[in-house]
């Protein structure tokens, strides 16, 4: 993808996130995790492209009290927590905003949990290659967040994943893992909306219909 070129939509850049993932085809060990809810499209099209298993990693961005659109930080499952370093001491957010956007986010976490899966077990990640898949990655909190959760299941490899990227956003996740796949990191880039033509939020139950599609797949598989 050139710079400036902009994806269709989300399936389209999991299509084209694919063709750059197509070593892992086929591979019984491989495990495409998707954060909810924008990176499901694109993590379940490349999961049906490489014909592997789909899954959901639930993290939640903290939001910045005022400005809930900048990233404070992110939170995920067993209590994994990410923070910008020196916003407390830089006296730009209080240490009780940041507990009790904690408390909000894993509670939702909780919500989509039960929603989403409705009692399915998590899948298994020790021993396996796991890649991560977003539908853009402007601060990284949230895939730094998953990457943790990851992390502590012992994964034979991790790979991150991502169509579109903030470069000093990529630069940084890419020392965490093993590999770090983004189809462009462009100058310049301020929202992941931009380099898409449609954008529109994805539902719950678009997330809820993708991974039904996806789990009686592998049930008839």
């Amino acid at each position: 993808m050139a710079i400036g070129d902009h994806f269709k939509d989300r399936a389209h850049a999991g299509q084209l996130l694919a063709e750059r993932l197509s070593e892992y085809a086929g591979k019984p060990d491989v495990l495409i995790l998707a954060l909810p809810r924008g990176g499901v499209p694109v993590g379940f099209a490349v999961a049906k492209a490489l014909g592997v298993e789909f899954d959901v990693m639930l993290v939640r961005k903290l939001g910045m009290p005022g400005h809930e659109e900048y990233a404070m930080g992110a939170v995920g499952a067993g209590g994994v927590r990410v923070v910008q370093a020196g916003l407390v001491e830089s006296g730009l957010v209080t240490k009780q905003a940041i507990e009790e956007a904690t408390e909000r986010e894993l509670a939702e976490i909780e919500r989509r949990d039960k929603l989403y899966r409705g009692g399915r077990p998590p899948p298994r990640l020790e021993g396996r290659t796991v890649i991560i898949v977003d539908d853009g990655i402007a601060t990284g909190a949230t895939l730094r967040a998953a990457v943790e959760v990851v992390k502590k299941s012992r994964p034979a490899r991790l790979v991150v994943a991502a169509p579109v990227g903030a470069p000093d956003s990529v630069a940084a996740l890419e020392a965490e893992v093993d590999e770090m796949v983004c189809l462009a990191t462009p100058f310049g880039f301020h929202a992941v909306s931009q380099w898409y033509r449609h954008f529109d939020q994805t539902s719950d139950a678009e997330v809820q219909d993708l991974l039904a599609l996806a789990w009686h797949a592998e049930k008839d598989s």
